[in-house]
């Protein structure tokens, strides 16, 4: 469970900024909102679509446009060294094509995730040196790779970094090392991608007076599909990049990435920065999962209608086949925790397994992340070095957590929300062990949902969602407005896309709604006619035979009136018990249940014949004050007991009730048991 928070708003500034700038008055509480209140960020957001820095503000910036600048009037071959997601690809075919453009000797390399792993290594640059490389430029990578950078020295080869991944305290001996997280870098915007700082490098190559809206109409197309890619925060100058890519892209102005649009079923349709995420950047990312990131670069820079076609085709194929890949994994995950669930009691959730692909393990971390709001980390077992991957929450450094176990490790790289990492198989027992003591002693942060603000069911229209498009492209630090519809009654549940999805009928007051709750079953929705819920919405227009009509769509619901911080307090407080964390005599006899409880937690699970959905929508049917702790105490006992069978796995909950032959005695559970030793302690 998410505690819902809805934003702080300060009316009075915000009717100002409606008032001087001419905005819908929700436009001016989102900007408020969202911390843009003062004129120079609200004419930046709204209004800016070229201005960009001094690119000669970035540490290393002109000793790099210096050793490129000679490389190219000498016709030295120069490698374009990329990596293998969209952010790494877009970098890579951005640079590249600059490159080749004014007349420079480059190629460009992508190394196999699955043989050689992320970033700079010796095999490649031995193989760069073999082919006449004198000058190697990484893109999306290199900040740590200071063996690697030595190793290329000695052959001859200079290196120049760009980068955006944290940087380690030891910086490569490169020519120039451009990462905006180096301490000594004054740049005035630190958000930047790969491919956004690969534009940087073109902007300054092309010298203090470059002719930036050009450089913006040839490759803001890349360098958008990056940036949404990379989850980067689309402000300053990531939004000025996205807001001219999203242009360029829906003129269909680059072959490649018309196929990819084409071969998606997005023909004609004017795409967003959601499109992208949800499409084109994950096809070009399954490339790099199963092996063809380099072909993704030609792609890109192709000007072979035919072939960019079948690229795209390949890429569509091998997005499937990750999807499919990613659901054997999650399933034999469900499995494990099925069996052992205590898995996701942990503060932080690890799993591991034999063979799982290296490629979709961070997909998987990021799915188990979703589920239970936990950071989570994802080892695939291959041989002696295992392979790590890892997501986290907000406001909870993951790259910190795992740097904490570093001596556990064989290599380790990422950021805050995402790592990467290699360890040995004997030191996994040890690391998880390790890590979520790291998490107990920096506590992660309760999970929350922000809705922007809270709307009344009778203003909603479509001249209010279309007037949301001033706020586009969405993205990380600039997500799509959710807003809270409270305390609505749900009046009719209808099937639509062969059961797929639900259409919805609420009411309050007065005022009808109808909502689409998408990617949801019949059997899997937990609400009935007659509840009392809340929803979290987004807003959209729906375009029909020349006709708009207002598209609500659910993003969360819940039942009206849970005490949200009382059910996580108690849910924290069972899971450290079940951790075999300390907790206080007086807290284990708040988990006990009476009989009175049992009684009433078995009577409606008996007149129900067992029960299913979710366990949030048991608490809300027993419609008793029995907290979730307990609750979760009640169901162990009787499992415990024979009295029922529970099967709880990532996305079900089901409990199912046994034949019992004669009485049973409660005091005879190893739960009671425990709690009461534990009670018993002053």
């Amino acid at each position: 469970m998410k505690k819902w928070i809805t934003r702080k708003l300060n009316k009075n500034n915000a009717v100002a900024i409606s008032q001087r700038y001419d905005l819908p008055m929700l436009i001016a509480m989102l900007l408020d909102i969202r911390g843009i209140s003062d004129e120079a960020s609200i004419i930046d957001y709204l209004s800016n679509e070229t201005l960009t820095a001094s690119p000669f503000e970035i540490k290393d910036m002109d000793n790099a446009v210096e050793r490129i600048q000679s490389a190219i009037e000498d016709g030295e071959r120069i490698c374009v060294y990329g990596d293998f997601d969209a952010d790494g690809v877009t970098a890579t075919a951005l640079l590249y094509s600059y490159l080749s453009d004014i007349g420079a000797n480059a190629m460009y390399y992508i190394p196999s995730r699955e043989k050689e792993g992320y970033g700079l290594n010796k095999g490649a640059v031995g193989r760069l040196y073999e082919q006449g490389v004198s000058l190697i430029v990484t893109v999306d990578n290199g900040v740590a790779a200071v063996d690697e950078v030595d190793y290329a020295n000695s052959l001859g080869i200079d290196t120049v970094i760009t980068d955006h991944h944290a940087v380690p305290d030891v910086l490569p001996d490169a020519v120039a090392v451009i990462d905006l997280h180096r301490p000594d870098c004054n740049s005035s915007f630190k958000e930047l991608s790969g491919v956004g700082v690969a534009f940087k490098l073109v902007q300054a190559i092309e010298g203090e007076y470059a002719d930036v809206e050009g450089l913006l109409e040839n490759y803001s197309d890349l360098a958008a599909i990056g940036t949404v890619g990379d989850i980067v925060s689309l402000r300053g100058e990531n939004r000025v990049l996205v807001k001219n890519g999203l242009r360029h892209i829906n003129n269909g102005d680059r072959l490649g990435i018309a196929a990819l649009i084409e071969d998606a079923g997005l023909s004609g349709k004017q795409l967003s920065a959601g499109n992208l995420s949800f499409t084109l950047v994950p096809r070009i990312n399954a490339g790099g999962r199963l092996g063809l990131s380099k072909k993704s670069v030609t792609m890109l820079l192709t000007d072979d209608e035919e072939y960019a076609a079948d690229i795209a085709a390949e890429l569509s194929k091998d997005n499937t086949e990750r999807q499919r890949i990613e659901r054997e994994i999650l399933s034999d995950i469900d499995d494990m925790i099925r069996e052992e669930p205590s898995i996701v009691n942990n503060r932080i959730i690890v799993v591991y397994g034999d063979g799982w692909h290296k490629g979709v393990i961070g997909i998987v971390a990021s799915r188990i992340k979703e589920v239970y709001a936990k950071p989570a980390i994802v080892i695939s077992l291959d041989g002696d070095i295992c392979r790590a991957s890892g997501r986290s929450v907000s406001g909870f450094s993951l790259i910190d957590a795992v740097f904490s176990c570093e001596d556990l490790l064989d290599q380790c790289g990422g950021h805050p929300m995402a790592v990467g990492f290699g360890i040995r198989r004997e030191n996994i027992e040890l690391f998880i062990e390790r890590i979520n003591a790291y998490a107990e002693q920096h506590p992660i942060p309760v999970p929350t949902l922000q809705l922007d603000c809270k709307l009344n069911p009778a203003q909603l229209n479509v001249d209010l969602a279309r007037g949301l498009s001033l706020m586009e492209p969405y993205g990380a630090d600039n997500p799509t407005p959710l807003f809270g519809l409270f305390n609505m009654t749900l009046k009719d549940i209808r099937e639509m896309g062969g059961g797929k999805h639900l259409r919805l009928t609420l009411s309050r007051g007065n005022s009808t709604v109808y909502a689409l709750r998408f990617s949801t079953t019949l059997a899997e929705f937990p609400y009935q006619p007659g509840d009392i819920v809340d929803l979290a919405v987004t807003l959209d227009i729906n375009h029909y035979n020349n006709s708009e009509s207002l598209s609500v769509v659910v993003r969360d619901m819940r039942f009206s009136g849970l005490d949200e911080d009382k059910i996580i307090s108690s849910k924290e407080l069972f899971e450290r018990f079940c951790r075999g964390d300390l907790i206080s005599p007086a807290e284990a006899r708040s988990l006990i249940p009476d009989r009175q409880e049992f009684a009433v937690a078995y009577r409606f699970l008996r007149s129900n014949k067992g029960f299913r959905y979710s366990f949030d929508a048991l608490m809300y049917r027993l419609d008793s004050n029995i907290g979730y702790g307990k609750l979760r105490v009640i169901l162990e006992c009787m499992n415990e007991l024979g009295l029922i069978q529970i099967f709880e796995g990532m996305y079900d909950f089901e409990i199912k009730m046994c034949e019992v032959g004669g009485k049973v005695d409660l005091n005879t559970s190893v739960i009671i048991k425990k709690l009461r030793e534990v009670s018993a302690d002053e």
